[in-house]
């Protein structure tokens, strides 16, 4: 299991996560704290995610290409085994269907299967006021963290926005807290 990543004599790989937001144009700044804290850190995009970030100033941050979709049978795995997770933006989309048990992208597949095996993932919903209010998504938020999932939400964490303005909000952003959370969750999973 994941503990701090300096102790374990290797680098332990954290899997970042990035869903359909324009928040995603700024996860190279998750991906800069968490190399500070001395993750090898990995890259994975949803399909509308892709359409936010720099996949290839992320490849160059990383070392790792940046995944989208499953790869074809029979090719080699391009990543090393995630030790951990964050997600972050999770879509109001990307969050009904993890806690549906959906997996029909490489990022849910990803996600869906890290949770059965009891790796440590913090989740941070970026969404407006709107969608945030639709009862399927609460429930989900809601499942997911009985389930073990550290879920970041709230007015707390991030205000929600009205519809339309996501963009104006990304600059107060608190890419800390997801990595401040993962260590809290590895220290009572190792």
């Amino acid at each position: 299991m994941a503990g701090s990543p300096h102790t374990s004599g290797h680098r332990e790989v954290l899997y970042v996560i990035a869903c359909g937001s324009p928040l995603a144009s700024k996860v190279g700044h998750l991906v800069d704290l968490a190399q500070q804290d001395g993750w090898d850190v990995c890259v994975v995009v949803t399909p509308d995610g892709a359409k936010f970030v720099d996949q290839a100033a992320l490849v160059r941050q990383t070392g790792h290409p940046v995944r989208t979709h499953y790869k074809n049978p029979g090719d080699p795995d391009v990543l090393p085994p995630a030790d951990a997770m964050i997600v972050c933006p999770a879509t109001v989309n990307t969050v009904n269907k993890w806690a549906a048990g959906i997996a029909d992208t490489l990022a849910l597949g990803l996600l869906v299967e890290a949770q059965g095996k009891g790796l440590p993932i913090v989740a941070v919903p970026y969404t407006n006021a709107a969608m945030a209010a639709h009862p399927a998504f609460r429930a989900g938020v809601a499942r997911l963290a009985d389930w073990g999932v550290t879920v970041l939400f709230g007015d707390h964490i991030v205000a929600l926005h009205p519809p339309g303005t996501g963009e104006q909000h990304l600059h107060g952003f608190p890419w800390q807290l997801p990595l401040t959370a993962l260590r809290s969750v590895s220290c009572r999973v190792a």
